[in-house]
């Protein structure tokens, strides 16, 4: 068994990069745990609010090295194709995560952090120290453990998680095209059972990923097939079917998403990202709550370890401050989606907003936060 370390961090997408290089920064040593390799394709909307871009420049993160597009307008469509535009309240802009993490993950690496590629299998809390097992049967012991293995994992499992209990009914696919798309514009399309955001990463690509309730799409053979009978009702979204260049072999799929509530300790596990809860991505807010998240966790370990709070304090002002930032969010989040699945009520609100467009304004601000 290894000696007892700082911390140890089971998970290497956003949250747990961004709280690694946080720690790392800040002295502590650090070990990530990643059952993937780098660098790797993820099912995600790949779009980042403004709202964490200040904090990655305090971590000295060059993010405009990796050549982002800067988004600040929407457009929203329902089913038959009306639309109504908006600028967004603080922009945010376009990378992909295979740029990202990739890019954090060699961060880590020159801060000195360790990233052991493996799967952890069991993480016990015994006598104020963490022991984490993995597939290898090599056991790690820690002060401090958080918990970035994402929406759903075997690690959720093995804590005995409620929301891993309970079936999820969605289902998300993700693909890179060759597109005729603004740069600067995110759009969100309705279709029979779910939507659609597409939106400019890097390098000229177009990212499209969807959200489909699993029963409206089970009765179809497949994703093309899918896509060809049930989204293309929404004209623009035929259009990009139609006219765009599939750049994966296929399409990346997940399914089980959960947006149910999230204990946000489990055995004095600290959760961080998905891990900790799931905001409906037609918010576009996923992936700014992982690395803000990661920033609230980072500053109270950051007191545990200096001996300013103990354990039991870190856990409640964590709990305490991870629902007063993002709690409501998820909560509206919530509403919205229903709002836009069912066709009858879209279409009322969508009519409400061609007359009140500053609305769109004011939803926006009620599933995102101020600059951090």
């Amino acid at each position: 068994m290894n000696n007892q370390k700082e911390l140890g961090i089971i998970g290497g997408g956003l949250a747990g990069l961004t709280a690694a290089i946080h720690l790392l920064k800040h002295g502590f040593s650090v070990t990530l745990f990643e059952k993937n390799s780098f660098p790797k394709h993820k099912v995600c909307g790949e779009f980042i609010s403004n709202e964490v871009w200040e904090y990655l420049k305090l971590l000295d993160l060059d993010i405009e090295s990796l050549k982002p597009t800067k988004i600040n307008r929407t457009t929203l469509s329902t089913q038959d194709g009306k639309t109504i535009n908006s600028r967004l309240p603080l922009g945010g802009f376009g990378i992909s995560r295979y740029t990202l993490d990739n890019y954090l993950y060699q961060k880590v690496i020159a801060l000195k952090g360790n990233i052991i590629q493996t799967n952890v299998t069991n993480t016990v809390f015994s006598n104020d120290i963490f022991t984490i097992t993995t597939e290898e049967n090599k056991h790690y012991q820690f002060k401090i453990v958080l918990g970035a293995f994402g929406k759903r994992s075997s690690i959720d499992i093995q804590l005995e998680r409620k929301f891993i209990q309970k079936k999820s009914p969605w289902l998300a696919v993700k693909a890179h095209y060759i597109l005729d798309f603004p740069n600067d514009l995110v759009s969100l399309h309705n279709f029979e059972g779910g939507y659609c955001g597409v939106s400019k990463v890097e390098n000229d690509i177009a990212n499209v990923c969807y959200l489909v309730q699993y029963n409206s799409f089970k009765k179809y053979k497949d994703i093309a097939n899918f896509q060809k009978q049930v989204m293309s009702k929404n004209p623009h979204l035929k259009n990009l079917f139609t006219n765009g260049k599939l750049l994966f072999e296929k399409p990346l799929t997940i399914s089980q998403i959960s947006f149910e509530d999230k204990s946000k300790i489990e055995n004095h596990v600290l959760m961080i990202g998905d891990a900790a809860g799931l905001i409906h991505p037609l918010c576009g807010n996923g992936m700014a709550m992982a690395i803000h998240s990661a920033k609230i966790a980072s500053e109270l370990v950051t007191l545990f370890l200096q001996n300013t709070i103990n354990r039991e304090q870190l856990e409640l002002q964590y709990t305490s401050i991870w629902d007063k930032t993002f709690k409501n969010r998820l909560r509206f989040g919530k509403i919205v989606s229903k709002i836009v699945l069912n066709p009858y009520l879209s279409k009322i609100v969508m009519k409400s907003l061609l007359f009140f467009p500053f609305m769109i304004s004011m939803i926006i601000k009620r599933t995102h936060g101020k600059p951090i």
